[in-house]
């Protein structure tokens, strides 16, 4: 956590440049800001008095400087808080893509996308126009201070007005936080909602799941649509009141300029520059509270992104690591998910050698694919060790991890581009290592009869593609670079007799080249080229040896239960 923390003051520090550069330019934006009302109080005191128009040619001049040079800082300071925005992204965007990866493995996360929206609403804030109130607020009271300088009865009724819209900035924020910060957790996940609905369009119009999923959307819905609302409306009543007390205060130091232009205390001039001044030091102040919902919403997203990136544990760096050879060890590993009571998987230990082949067995929702998840190293044990050549899986540096190890999850995801680009990993091998695993995985002749061969586009998530034809370069991309461990969760759950077939070959190919294998699998015939089993039963070892062993076992069990129905199943049968 400390070093998240760390990382994050960073990033923030390495911006600082820019934001000093921002208030910098504000400074000079600001004073330059009096440019108008100074030309119009020497038009009026000086002009009309004197009649010199050489006088008023040379004032114009100096105010058309003036604001050319405002124009020019304004465009500045647009441009820095633009690369401060861009700076910050790159500096987080990494880390927030790599914590959204390892939260993805999660079994209760549904907003797998949200931190990177939460990422780009924090940068668009502050590389947006509603930002650069906030860098002109602070410069009111130069303009408070000249207000002064003209007459202090005017200054003491501009810092009345200014130190009442501040209070009322303040009684914004305490009025709208609460309902606004649970209406955006309520609109998060919402937003999850719609995208699992979207991800699974075809199940919900099959099976006519539309409206029912609408009105449960809808609870959801209207609960963040009240919260806003009642945000909403506070905010406008304050809002409401700041613009009436501005107007006032606007006519009123109009009202008070006059009086004092009547008794001669100031010009007529200064009656006129004064309303002007005030105007001006007010602006940030009303801006602000027009932008405070989209502060608010930037301010909450940046703390999601924050709380994410301290919450998801990352990976150290460490030395790079020899190639493995293979041995896997699993040493009284027990998983069970945050807020569950019942582990998932509890106890499981066993040892394989290099190039050994273990068949995973069990009945649904045993714990086989949160068995293989902790192999690979996307989910932490909750307690035990998970051990490839003695080095923790879960604390490998995953890039030099990932160079060893072949996964085939259940459900089968390839990545918008072409085969050859998903078989490699998406990186830039030579295209002998492409073919190579297509051919170890008997994809090759598959791969050259689609209509661009290996350089044909998949589509978003294989769209393109039959479910066998995934699964066979989904193998091809599991064995690319042959592994020196290879895990499978159904491998041959799409694929034909001949699938099969071959699925047996490529797996007795890397048995041969030492590559440990582990897999899933409900059909007996991928069970046949294994070396050892393991049978789970609700997350725990019910069984675990040789192939041979495990079958007889479960041979007996089989024998057994059927001799126990079959006295209840013959008064039904006579």
């Amino acid at each position: 956590m400390t070093a998240v923390h760390s990382d994050m003051r960073q990033a923030l520090v390495s911006t600082r440049s820019h934001y000093t550069a921002a208030g910098a330019f504000s400074l000079g934006i600001n004073i330059l800001y009096l440019t108008t009302p100074l030309y119009m109080l020497q038009v009026y005191d000086r002009v009309l008095a004197s009649g010199s128009v050489p006088t008023l040619v040379m004032l114009t001049i100096a105010c058309l400087i003036a604001l050319l040079t405002l124009g020019a800082l304004d465009v500045l300071r647009a441009r820095v808080l633009i690369r401060s925005g861009i700076r910050l992204n790159n500096a987080f965007y990494a880390r927030v893509m790599a914590a959204m990866a390892e939260r993805a493995n999660s079994t209760h996360s549904l907003e797998r996308g949200q931190a990177l929206r939460d990422l780009d609403t924090f940068r668009q804030f502050i590389t947006g126009s509603g930002v650069h109130a906030l860098f002109d607020a602070p410069w009111a009271p130069i303009y408070i201070a000249v207000i002064f300088m003209l007459h202090p009865m005017l200054g003491v009724l501009a810092l009345v007005c200014a130190v009442l819209l501040l209070a009322l900035a303040i009684a914004n924020e305490y009025a709208t936080r609460a309902p606004l910060a649970v209406a955006n957790e309520a609109a998060v996940r919402s937003y999850a909602t719609i995208d699992v609905a979207l991800r699974n369009a075809e199940v919900i119009r099959a099976m006519g799941m539309l409206q029912p999923l609408l009105r449960r959307w809808a609870v959801d819905r209207d609960r963040v649509l009240k919260l806003h609302t009642v945000a909403s409306d506070r905010s406008a009543y304050i809002v409401a009141v700041t613009r009436f007390l501005r107007l006032f205060m606007q006519s009123l130091m109009l009202g008070a300029g006059a009086y004092l232009a009547v008794e001669h205390a100031i010009t007529p001039g200064a009656m006129f520059v004064s309303t002007l001044l005030l105007s001006r030091a007010l602006q940030p102040v009303e801006q602000a509270l027009g932008i405070w919902r989209p502060l608010l919403g930037a301010r909450t997203a940046f703390a999601r992104v924050a709380r994410l990136l301290v919450d998801t544990a990352v990976t150290a760096k460490t030395l790079p690591l020899p190639r493995p050879k293979g041995e896997l060890t699993l040493d009284n590993v027990m998983f069970a998910p945050s807020g569950v009571k019942r582990p998932i998987l509890n106890g499981v230990t066993f040892k394989l050698e290099p190039g050994e082949a273990l068949a995973v067995v069990g009945a649904t929702a045993a714990g086989k694919s949160t068995l293989l998840r902790l192999i690979v190293g996307t989910l932490a044990p909750t307690t035990g060790n998970v051990r490839l050549d003695g080095a923790s899986v879960y604390l490998w540096e995953r890039t030099e991890f990932g160079r060893h190890v072949g996964y085939l999850p259940q459900d089968i995801e390839l990545f918008a581009g072409t085969v050859a680009e998903n078989i490699a990993r998406f990186s830039q091998p030579a295209p002998d290592a492409i073919v190579e695993a297509a051919v170890n995985a008997d994809a090759h002749d598959m791969i050259v009869r689609l209509p661009q061969g290996y350089e044909t586009e998949v589509g978003e998530a294989g769209s393109s593609l039959s479910g066998g034809q995934r699964q066979r370069i989904a193998l091809a991309r599991a064995i690319f670079g042959l592994p020196s461990l290879l895990v499978l969760d159904e491998p041959n759950s799409n694929l034909d007799a001949d699938g099969e077939i071959a699925l047996g070959n490529c797996l007795k190919k890397l048995k041969a080249n030492g590559t440990t294998i582990v897999m899933v699998s409900h059909r007996l015939s991928a069970v046949g080229m294994v070396d050892k089993i393991l049978l789970l039963k609700n997350g725990v070892m019910d069984a675990f040896g040789p192939r041979r062993d495990v079958l007889a076992k479960l041979q007996k069990a089989a024998r057994m239960r059927s001799i126990n129905v079959a006295p209840q199943e013959r008064p039904q049968e006579s």
